[in-house]
């Protein structure tokens, strides 16, 4: 049943991607132009825009209206997308409001048509997830069943976009699937499959970049100093994934806390965007920081001979202008200013090497094709995605090598420098984190505060075993915290002691309480806790609130045998 929901969201996503595309092509000619026209191929440099200087202000025209749309319908249409989809599957039982796809859409394609540096993945994403999640809960379906239909539709998103069909069951499979098996595999290739015929069918067979035969031959094989050149190409790319993460937190953290509210803090950001790509029109006749870029990632492709200074100004200015705006307000997608930003990057590190070592096989045009996945991979953690997509994008067979060996050294040097993605970072500022590990069980996601009891008393370590008993006797199964001077120092578990009234009565907790005990806050993920139980050896949990040192009255759950049976038995079968 699942695959021919598949095959219903494939078909749903490919329309959604081929419609998304024509708004965004009557937002661009409407306000760069004043024309109406569906036509709009972002391979093209768009020629200047009649109104002058005063193209500045269509980016905060747009910007005011997208801050309106997403704040009066849905506000997690906001951002670039994924991290709400990824919000869903691991916290929200697969679930997405049917009218983010519709919202979502409008925003983002009046985005990018406007100006905003964001990409058309995120969207397409967000509105195949939408489609399959609603599609879920209308039949009823368990929350296994809704999260395969809602990557599904994100996969066949991202292959009708892009057409690659490979790269979005890849993206699925890494970024979105907590579970790979048959049951949940074959609903996504049914829908990526599915997605991108009918989406070669209306736009055509081409590769989303045309790639000149030339530029890499046949017969040429990598050398041993090509392959050091990719290898420092991919380190490259790992800092600035790690410094594109960086500026776009700090962006998103930074705009709320301006003066004003949502509506001048997006005008404040829109004006730098419209100052920065308007500026970038007047020094090199094009404006580089709009839209998805994908002109200027052809242009290179094409053997443009670019300074090696303006490679990295553009490469600078798509990290600015990407912050911005998403942090400003704005909807779209990360992947496609990775690919802007990896190709600069890529195509300054060739021409270095072609300056500093001539005849030794150093290629711009190869090294910017090898520097989009770079990028692309170590921001978003998704490496076989981006090495997938990139082939799939490009099908040049020839670059496979040094596209593995970059894209690998990319995400180990961004790991290094900070564990997580482009994605999950947001999720984790949020308060809620998922494991660097995607493929796992679903109850390990959750938050201690979902799992914990709340049946528990705390008393100091002097109260005796017959006063303690007078007090949990009323709710059976509750748990005993030990404290002593402002300390929590242990735990009893009454049903594990005989009880003779003689014998025990005056005993006091001292005397009975155990000390292998964790500490976990409330908003720490079970998959956190059970890693902190086995490393030190405990078998009982203290869940606090706060961040400080713990106090006996912040207290506010307690994780033991029973609440991690009930999690695994209770998830085991949703």
């Amino acid at each position: 049943m699942l695959a021919v929901l598949g095959l219903l969201i494939g078909v749903v996503a490919a329309f959604g991607a081929v419609i998304f595309r024509m708004m965004i092509a009557f937002a661009h000619n409407l306000m760069f132009f004043g024309t109406l026209s569906l036509h709009y191929n972002t391979s093209i440099y768009t020629p200047p825009s009649p109104w002058g200087p005063f193209i500045i202000l269509v980016p905060v025209i747009g910007g005011v209206v997208v801050v309106w749309i997403v704040k009066t319908f849905a506000p997690e249409a906001k951002g670039h997308g994924v991290p709400e989809v990824m919000f869903a599957v691991f916290h929200n039982n697969g679930n997405v409001r049917g009218i983010v796809s519709v919202i979502k859409s409008v925003a983002s394609a009046i985005s990018i048509g406007t100006g905003a540096s964001v990409g058309r993945e995120g969207p397409i994403v967000q509105i195949g997830a939408s489609f399959g999640s609603t599609l879920g809960r209308i039949l009823n379906l368990s929350r296994w069943q809704k999260t395969v239909l809602l990557a599904a539709g994100g996969g066949a998103g991202i292959a009708a976009t892009f057409n690659t069909p490979l790269g979005g069951v890849l993206f699925a499979v890494e970024l979105l699937l907590p579970e790979i098996s048959t049951r949940t595999f074959l609903p996504v290739v049914v829908a990526t499959a599915t997605a991108t015929f009918i989406a070669r069918i209306v736009l055509g067979l081409n590769p989303a970049f045309y790639v000149p035969v030339s530029v890499v031959p046949w017969h040429a094989i990598t050398n041993g100093l090509e392959l050091l050149g990719f290898a420092v190409l991919g380190a490259l790319g790992g800092v600035t994934s790690w410094v594109f993460i960086r500026l776009l937190v700090w962006c998103e953290d930074t705009f709320p806390k301006l003066p004003g509210n949502v509506y001048t803090q997006n005008v404040m950001g829109m004006v730098l965007l419209g100052v920065l790509m308007y500026g970038f029109m007047l020094t090199t006749g094009h404006y580089h920081t709009e839209g998805v870029g994908y002109s200027t990632i052809q242009d290179i492709l094409n053997g443009s001979n670019l300074s090696i200074l303006l490679l990295i100004a553009m490469l600078a200015g798509k990290l600015l202008a990407t912050s911005i705006s998403l942090g400003s307000g704005a909807s779209g997608g990360v992947f496609s200013p990775s690919l802007f930003i990896g190709t600069m990057l890529g195509a300054a590190v060739g021409a270095i090497g072609q300056h500093l070592l001539p005849g030794a096989g150093f290629i711009p045009d190869q090294f910017a094709m090898v520097g989009m996945a770079a990028v692309a991979g170590g921001a978003t953690g998704a490496a076989m995605t981006a090495i997938v997509m990139i082939f799939e994008m490009t099908r040049d067979y020839n670059i496979i090598v040094p596209l593995v060996l970059a894209v690998a050294v990319s995400v180990s040097v961004r790991r290094w420098l900070v564990t997580e993605n482009i994605y999950t970072i947001k999720l984790r500022g949020r308060g809620r984190p998922i494991p660097m590990n995607r493929h796992t069980n679903m109850y390990l996601v959750q938050q201690a505060s979902e799992l914990m009891s709340r049946r528990f008393i705390v008393l100091p370590a002097a109260a005796t075993v017959a006063e303690t008993l007078a007090k949990v006797a009323p709710v059976p199964g509750t748990h005993v915290v030990v404290s002593d001077g402002g300390h929590i120092v242990g735990y009893v578990r009454f049903g594990t002691i005989p009880y003779v009234p003689d014998a025990y009565a005056g005993q006091t907790l001292r005397e009975l309480m155990a000390t292998d005990f964790a500490i976990a806050g409330e908003t720490n993920i079970f998959n956190t806790v059970i890693t902190r139980m086995n490393q030190r050896g405990r078998t009982f949990v203290i869940v606090v609130r706060g961040n400080g040192v713990p106090r006996p009255e912040d207290v506010a759950g307690i994780i033991d045998a029973q609440e991690i049976a009930t999690a695994v038995l209770k998830n085991h079968y949703a």
